[in-house]
């Protein structure tokens, strides 16, 4: 399953939404994540991607819309 499938199941596991035709809407400032989300987020992410994404780095502007979101999967699987 590629990047952009997970996290919009993953999202729309902890919304209760379809995201994927919102994929530049603010998660945060629509109230759909909150900071017990975003580590639910997190774990899933590593468990399904085997990212490691530690909460100490999380920065929640840059995980701020799904296409961030996928950007940054994107990017740490590089690393």
């Amino acid at each position: 399953m590629d990047n952009q499938k997970v996290v919009l199941n993953i999202l729309a596991d902890l919304t209760g939404e379809d995201l994927a035709d919102r994929m530049d809407e603010n998660i945060f400032d629509n109230g759909l994540l909150d900071s017990m989300a975003s580590v639910q987020m997190l774990l899933s992410l590593q468990e399904e991607l085997g990212i490691q994404v530690p909460v100490s780095e999380f920065n929640r502007d840059e995980w701020a819309t799904p296409n961030k979101i996928i950007a940054k999967v994107t990017s740490l699987e590089k690393e």
